[in-house]
């Protein structure tokens, strides 16, 4: 179904293939200059609710999300700084086994929710597209739902850390559909799954 919409991981990723170090760090992935505009100007809405009024972007409207879904690992650094809302101008859903009720604007999912089932329902929902912000986990689990990959791919390899995909060895196709490259050495790589 064409007018369906889409789960898009849309993710900031090194050249290894991490989207984040041992410990969750993620600092060594920059957001500046050209690359950052682009974001800025492609997926607004992907800037979490705390940075948008800095950036200007207070009432700026949702261009292609305006769900998300994410693992704890992705939704605690906010959390540890006191954000208990990072996507306020989103529908957030988070995937925990631990937190639950944190924030009455956030969804909270433990382990008798599937993660896919939840996506396809989304799916069949009227809306703009979803957004898989991470981690890798959860996107493991959601491989078989993800339509597009969009990685914001880093000039810069860690060696170790969370990988993009946390699963055992399973190919899963994906189509290259565009590349946008940057001065500041990070490449916009847009995949789209292979179906048979």
């Amino acid at each position: 179904m064409s007018d369906m919409r889409k789960l898009t991981y849309l993710v900031a990723a090194t050249l290894d293939g991490f989207i984040a170090g041992p410990d969750g760090q993620f600092d060594f992935l920059g957001f500046e200059d050209d690359s950052a505009a682009a974001i800025i100007a492609s997926w607004p809405e992907t800037l979490p609710t705390h940075a948008r009024v800095p950036l200007g972007l207070e009432g700026v409207p949702n261009k292609r999300f305006d769900t998300v879904v994410m693992g704890r690992g992705t939704y605690e650094p906010g959390l540890a700084i006191g954000i208990t809302s990072p996507y306020r101008h989103l529908e957030q859903f988070v995937f925990s086994r631990t937190l639950t009720d944190v924030d009455p604007t956030v969804t909270f999912l433990g382990a008798d929710t599937d993660p896919a089932e939840l996506v396809r329902d989304l799916k069949r929902r009227e809306g703009l597209d979803i957004w898989l912000c991470g981690g890798g986990a959860l996107a493991s689990q959601l491989v078989g739902e993800i339509d597009e990959l969009i990685l914001k791919v880093n000039p810069v390899a860690i060696g170790s850390g969370v990988p993009l995909f946390a699963a055992p060895f399973k190919p899963m196709p994906f189509r290259l559909a565009g590349t946008r490259t940057f001065d500041t050495g990070v490449a916009f790589m847009t995949y789209e799954r292979v179906t048979p």
